[in-house]
């Protein structure tokens, strides 16, 4: 299994679910992908789940307070962002013509963090690396290997974002709608995704790919948890067979079984 030693600027390092249901989802993905999970202390009756894999870190898990609850904010996973300065970074966004919801702030010695907007409304976080470097395994079997963003305009977000991290992009071949891939020095790690009617009523976002060896096995296994399956099984031509799926609490995400190269 490669081990991520250190994420690239402009890497999607970190992956963060918010929850209303924290012991619900720990059951769920840890049943789901075989992962361990362990609870620390981040405030008065409040743990911050790690969710691990083989000992390697593969994400975290909270539950949403009450404000966000208020504000409508509903369970999602939250995709951040390697860069080696969060506060210049979060002034770019802001340069760039998106909106900074919370400004940089220190986690602990863990890092230095901020949550942002981009300027076709969806919302990613930025992460400067101290203590935690963010998730160790990327890309293997029941980890996550790809992040996406769905837009409503996908030609404004590669602007945004190619001038905020250093990305390559190129646009995927045989994509029935506009589809760009990006990664930092040569790498693929994620795609923007352009938004079509399909999509009505539901706002641009970021969401993530867990890799499976088995995508239909482990879409029936989502229904068996609890979960949902909302789109799928199906066969993307040249990459994999794809399922998206929720969480019992409503947390979206897909899963895919990549083609063999």
């Amino acid at each position: 299994m490669p081990i991520v030693d250190k994420h690239a600027h402009g890497s999607p390092c970190w992956f963060e679910l918010g929850t209303t249901d924290q012991s619900g989802a720990k059951s769920f993905y840890t049943a789901l992908f075989g992962w361990s999970a362990a609870d620390f202390p981040m405030g008065p009756e409040e743990v911050y789940t790690m969710l691990k894999t083989d000992g390697h870190d593969v994400g975290g898990a909270y539950t949403l307070n009450a404000q966000m609850k208020e504000q409508g904010v509903p369970p999602h996973w939250m995709v951040y962002f390697a860069v080696p300065d969060a506060d210049a970074a979060a002034a770019t966004v802001s340069a760039l013509g998106g909106t900074v919801l919370m400004a940089p702030f220190d986690v602990m010695t863990f890092g230095r963090m901020a949550v942002c907007k981009d300027p076709t409304g969806a919302v990613f976080s930025i992460w400067q690396a101290k203590d935690h470097k963010g998730v160790g395994v990327f890309g293997e079997n029941n980890t996550i290997g790809w992040a996406e963003l769905a837009t409503r305009d996908v030609n404004a977000a590669e602007a945004f974002y190619k001038a905020l991290f250093p990305w390559e992009t190129a646009p995927s071949a045989g994509s029935p709608t506009p589809y760009i891939e990006f990664g930092p020095a040569g790498q693929k790690t994620g795609g923007l995704m352009q938004m079509d009617g399909q999509w009505e009523g539901i706002p641009p976002h970021w969401g993530v790919y867990f890799r499976v060896d088995d995508c239909d096995a482990a879409a029936a296994k989502i229904k068996e948890l609890g979960g949902q399956v909302c789109f799928g099984p199906f066969d993307a031509g040249g990459v994999g067979r794809i399922a998206v799926g929720a969480d019992p609490q409503g947390a979206n995400f897909s899963i895919i079984r990549l083609n063999p190269h």
